[in-house]
């Protein structure tokens, strides 16, 4: 099992230390490379994470509680932490449409 936290923000990087998250940290995350059992964390779009739980892996969504003024910048986990910042865990699937 590897534990991958996808972000090119510095501040999540931080947040998830001082939560005890250990995982390997990549700006982008290749689908491919993930393996049953694995857990990736982030913000991904939908599409990537069914993919993700297609191939037997779990996703943990990095959800934040954003007022409109602090949408579009880089974060401090301060920051984060101040917006109720917390991993939930979702199960994706496509649907038959497309």
């Amino acid at each position: 099992m590897t534990a991958i936290l996808v972000t090119r923000h510095p501040g999540t990087i931080d947040w998830a230390a001082r939560h005890g998250i250990e995982a390997r940290v990549v700006p982008h995350l290749d689908p491919s490379t993930v393996a049953p059992g694995d857990v990736v964390m982030g913000t991904l779009p939908v599409h990537l994470a069914a993919e993700i739980c297609d191939r037997g892996a779990r996703y943990l969504h990095l959800t934040l509680d954003l007022p409109p003024q602090a949408r579009g910048r880089d974060l401090s986990a301060d920051e984060m932490e101040r917006f109720g910042a917390r991993l939930t865990e979702y199960l994706v699937t496509k649907g038959g449409a497309g």
